[in-house]
């Protein structure tokens, strides 16, 4: 039988299980995350509106574990040993396998100083909850929303999110009736904001924002941030609400492996997703793999990438060669509460889409059908 562990339960390491047992009915697996849960993180987007809330977000594993035969161990991964045989976790548990699979996602570059007077949208239903709170208290004010990227890992970044909260709050507040009492102002050290859906897409959001009377604060550096202000080379922007998505590096954890890094703190892997360690794979945020700098980190690609990392990793322990790659595309609909705009990009070229009221309902259905396998 074989012993197989996976670390993380988000969209990566859920779709490698579900991969894994549909090839092998019988292997053990051993998925270590925090807590038995999956946080939808394309939902986040709608908590302060009130169009989602904390049970369209957060959806409990227990029955998805007991059906597919997952032993879930709850902790905090702090280590390998053994040369990836061993997990060790934060409670002194040591789990051994035979393979492992990495999906334990990146964590968030806290460097700016001042950025504790930040929310960070993505880092769960939390901040999404305290951005809800924070414009309800607000009578009127400034609002500023950016991102920036690991400038050592050009993929390492989410900034598609923030254009949603962007036109989402615009949204919310026009629906109130008082998007005049306030100025929204959209910032990032980039020239051109969402370079990597395409120059169609950057056109189409830059005069998305235009038409909303959205600010922007374009090809700066940020230097700090205050309690009331964004710091930057150009100038300082007015803040009552900052919300910042910065780029993204590796978990603190990866420190203590012997597996080899990307100049940006993410594991590095081929297109197998086969790490530096023998019968160790990666998928998700945790990895940095060959492509192309657009390379999204979502979970569309997570999922892709968990596919072929699965599929090697049985290969692997079979003694068959490595032969599966994953499909590198990037698919989203940029939401707006109301009407969301569909942009897609694959080697081959890219697609935008007119910002429909069909792609809302479009993106609240797909996620009601995704999570049904979890529920």
């Amino acid at each position: 039988m074989k012993n197989i562990t996976i670390i993380g339960s988000g969209f990566a390491g859920l779709t490698a299980v579900r991969t894994l047992r549909k090839k092998d009915k019988i292997a053990k697996i051993t998925l270590i995350s925090p807590k038995a849960e999956l946080v939808y993180m394309p939902s986040l987007i709608w908590i302060p509106s009130g169009v989602a809330n904390k049970k369209d977000v957060v959806v409990p594993l227990g029955n998805f574990f007991r059906r597919l035969n997952v032993r879930h161990v709850s902790g905090e991964v702090i280590g390998l040993e053994n040369d990836g045989r061993v997990v060790v976790l934060n409670n002194n548990v040591k789990i051994d396998n035979d393979a492992l699979i990495i999906a334990s996602g990146g964590q968030f570059i806290k460097e700016l100083p001042g950025i504790e007077h930040t929310i960070t949208p993505c880092e769960g239903l939390n901040a999404a909850q305290a951005i809800r709170n924070r414009i309800k208290a607000l009578d009127s004010g400034n609002i500023a929303i950016g991102f920036a990227g690991n400038p050592k890992e050009p993929s390492a970044m989410r900034g598609g999110p923030m254009f949603e909260f962007l036109f989402g709050l615009d949204t919310q507040l026009r629906q109130e009736g008082r998007r005049d009492k306030f100025n929204i102002t959209f910032f990032t050290p980039a020239e051109k904001p969402g370079a990597r859906l395409g120059e169609k897409a950057v056109k189409k959001l830059l005069n998305e924002m235009k038409k909303r009377n959205i600010n922007t604060h374009l090809g700066h550096k940020i230097k700090a941030f205050e309690v009331d202000k964004v710091i930057t080379e150009k100038g300082d922007i007015p803040a009552d609400l900052i919300l910042f998505m910065p780029g993204m590096t590796g978990n603190t954890w990866f420190d203590n492996t012997d597996l080899v890094r990307s100049e940006g703190g993410l594991i590095k892997a081929d297109k197998f997703c086969q790490t530096s360690l023998k019968n160790v794979f990666v998928a998700g945020d945790s990895g940095s793999f060959p492509g192309p700098e657009w390379m999204p980190k979502q979970a569309h690609m997570a999922d892709l990438q968990a596919e072929a990392a699965t599929h090697n990793m049985l290969d692997a322990l079979n003694d068959k060669p490595a032969s599966h790659t994953f499909k590198i595309e990037l698919m989203c609909i940029v939401d707006s509460n109301y009407k969301g705009m569909y942009i897609s990009r694959t080697m081959t070229g890219g697609l935008v889409l007119p910002n429909l009221r069909l792609f809302h309902f479009a993106k609240r259905l797909f996620g009601w059908w995704y999570l049904r396998q979890y529920r």
